[in-house]
């Protein structure tokens, strides 16, 4: 399925089996940016990482070793969901800072269910 998205790549509208994956810190703490969109999925304060409602939060604020470790984690637990559809933002790129470059090799190998928006 197309994800419904605006010109510039934000997610407007989530179908049932779609999640909408963003940036976070571990505090949950989802005040701006895609983050701040995720509250409107279901995205709870207080929960910066894994599944809350159709979101799923992978913490990038925390250094390359964390960003990459979380980065597992998400496409290891989307591949054992393959009834899904992960809708995934460029994660670390706005506030956190990371290269798109970065970021990519971070999600080399992406499960076929897992489309990226906005990149």
């Amino acid at each position: 399925m197309t994800p419904t998205t605006q010109p510039n790549g934000f997610v407007t509208q989530l179908k049932h089996n779609q999640v909408f994956v963003f940036g976070s810190n571990l505090d949950g703490n989802h005040a701006g940016g895609a983050a701040r969109q995720a509250l409107e999925f279901g995205a709870k304060p207080g929960i910066g990482v894994g599944l809350a409602g159709q979101t799923y939060a992978i913490p990038t604020m925390h250094g390359h070793d964390r960003l990459y470790h979380y980065a597992q984690e998400f496409m290891h637990f989307a591949s054992h969901h393959p009834d899904v559809e992960f809708l995934l933002t460029p994660v670390g790129t706005g506030i956190a800072g990371f290269p798109v470059e970065d970021i990519e090799l971070a999600f080399n190998g992406l499960p076929d269910n897992v489309i990226k928006v906005g990149w």
